[in-house]
């Protein structure tokens, strides 16, 4: 996402009201510590406070109530982009292009998750079951994930916790290619298959 997306979706997880650390935040939005500490710079220099925790359990928490503005995608906005990416004759554009557009293909995928619920749950539980096994297992899940910077990828992971944030269910897991904790959206796992191998 772009600094000012990455910004916007920092607002929106602080709003909840709950407190975050800054590698929290960081796994979150797939970005570095320090760049958590430069959007919070930049709140405040348009006026908006985020309050920091010290300490071992410290953080970042939203205390003052702040109006984050809705954010749309629509099948149509993919589709005018598919349009230019086709007429495109410059390269490096075209793949400039390319990237954008998966951005916006993440950001629509989780937009309608609202309107195809009741079709997503049965999916959702599927997921949900085979990754609370390999917890209890302790078994590694390859998957393939939508990533809203850089598309689809695979990964393996050791999934450690299961946790429900927005509504959304997430995984917490050992994530091999980033060598690193992270959080994994379940909605955005389109492949996954539970290995053999098992973790410490």
């Amino acid at each position: 996402m772009s600094k000012v997306s990455n910004v916007i979706t920092l607002l929106e997880l602080l709003e909840s009201g709950r407190k975050y650390s800054i590698k929290e935040l960081a796994s979150i939005l797939e970005v570095s510590e320090r760049m958590i500490r430069v959007y919070k710079e930049d709140l405040e220099k348009a006026g908006i406070y985020i309050d920091s925790i010290l300490g071992p359990y410290g953080g970042y928490v939203l205390t003052r109530p702040v109006k984050v503005p809705i954010r749309r995608f629509t099948e149509n906005d993919y589709k005018v982009l598919d349009q230019y990416i086709k007429k495109e004759q410059d390269e490096e554009r075209k793949e400039t292009l390319i990237t954008l557009q998966n951005k916006i293909k993440g950001v629509y995928i989780g937009s309608k998750q609202d309107t195809t619920k009741f079709k997503l749950e049965d999916e959702l539980q599927k997921k949900f079951n085979l990754l609370t096994r390999a917890i209890r297992e302790k078994r590694k899940v390859k998957i393939r994930y939508y990533s809203y910077n850089k598309g689809e990828n695979e990964r393996v992971i050791d999934p450690a916790e299961m946790f429900l944030f927005q509504d959304g269910w997430y995984c917490a897991a050992f994530c091999e290619k980033k060598n690193d904790i992270r959080h994994f959206e379940l909605k955005r796992i389109l492949e996954y298959e539970l290995l053999d191998e098992k973790y410490e």
